[in-house]
């Protein structure tokens, strides 16, 4: 057995584990096969047995025949002394002794030294001092190797809950923005139906004022064609008797509305203004609701209809002044 293998063994992993870590490092020493196994310690095959690569050992070439030059010669001749046996493998680039090939092929891999021969010299073994020292040092490499991970997953944690965070900030600030979007679209559709609810009033209005300029130009001329001609006086006329009294003109209308909640509402209009003109002024007025609603009076009790509010205020009665009711439909 190598001595990584047994180094790695020592600090509690398997033999299959330990050796197919020094295979997959490329036999690079204890460490990074540490590494690696750190690295697929969640393999599912990680505990499968591993078969070593079989090939030609170092110092025991073969020679076409099946026995290796140093079991004899081509012409059996037996010169009776015995070989020394090897005890290692020396590398003859840096004069290390290895203790077997496998540590041979680690140590090829690990410095790119490619010549090696048979040793007689012994390694000795590491005294229990030695393999303290060394298990130490890996096992605070380990410990080292294990906190640099931790840190490195608490970075990881961090930098995704920031990322969550942002995405988060993200998220609210465009729901936001489109709130306001909405809020603006609603503000303006409003601003803009009021805008054309004031247009047609003022057109309500201005259709008001017309007729009244009408009907007053038609009432003055009609007013003029009918006047009486007034008789010459002579000087020879007897004195006159005192004229009657004259019913008195009026040209203005003073009203009183009580609204359906109890409210009253008091104004003056012109005589000649139309009831409508008082229906529009009552429905820029009202705080009892909306909905439609007629005029009315109580003595004499009268409801006014359509036709009604064509007709200005002195021909309905109302001058000089007057109360009337709102009511309801």
């Amino acid at each position: 057995m190598s001595t990584d293998v047994q180094t790695l063994m020592e600090m509690g992993f398997s033999k299959d584990r330990a050796e197919k870590a020094l295979a997959k490092s490329g036999y690079k020493g204890v460490q990074i096969a540490m590494d690696w196994l750190f690295a697929h310690e969640d393999d599912a095959d990680i505990d499968d047995p591993f078969e070593t690569p079989q090939g030609n050992l170092l110092g025991k070439p073969d020679d076409g025949s099946g026995n290796s030059k140093s079991e004899s010669n081509e012409d059996g001749a037996n010169t009776g002394e015995e070989l020394e046996q090897a005890r290692s493998i020396k590398c003859d680039v840096c004069g290390k002794l290895l203790k077997n090939e496998m540590d041979a092929q680690a140590h090829a891999a690990r410095t790119q030294h490619d010549s090696f021969s048979e040793c007689t010299e012994e390694i000795k073994p590491l005294t229990d001092e030695e393999k303290k020292a060394q298990m130490e040092k890996l096992q605070e490499r380990m410990k080292q190797k294990r906190l640099e991970r931790e840190e490195q997953e608490k970075k990881d944690q961090l930098e995704r809950e920031k990322s969550r965070r942002k995405t988060g900030k993200e998220l609210i600030d465009i729901k936001q923005r489109m709130e306001e979007q909405e809020m603006k679209k609603i503000a303006e559709q409003r601003r803009r139906e009021k805008m054309e609810e004031k247009m047609a009033r003022q057109k309500v209005r201005e259709q008001i004022e017309k007729d009244k300029r009408d009907r007053a130009a038609k009432f003055g001329s009609t007013t003029q064609s009918n006047a009486p001609a007034p008789n010459p006086v002579t000087a020879s006329n007897t004195a006159q008797p005192p004229p009657t009294a004259e019913k008195k003109d009026y040209t203005e209308c003073r009203l009183q509305i009580r609204l359906t909640n109890g409210q009253a509402l008091t104004q003056t209009f012109s005589a000649k203004e139309s009831l409508a003109a008082v229906r529009l002024y009552v429905e820029t007025k009202r705080t009892d609701g909306s909905g439609p609603f007629t005029l009315m009076t109580n003595f004499p009790k009268k409801v006014f209809q359509g036709e009604d509010y064509e007709k200005p205020l002195d021909v309905l009665g109302l001058v000089p002044s007057a109360v009337l009711m709102v009511k309801g439909q």
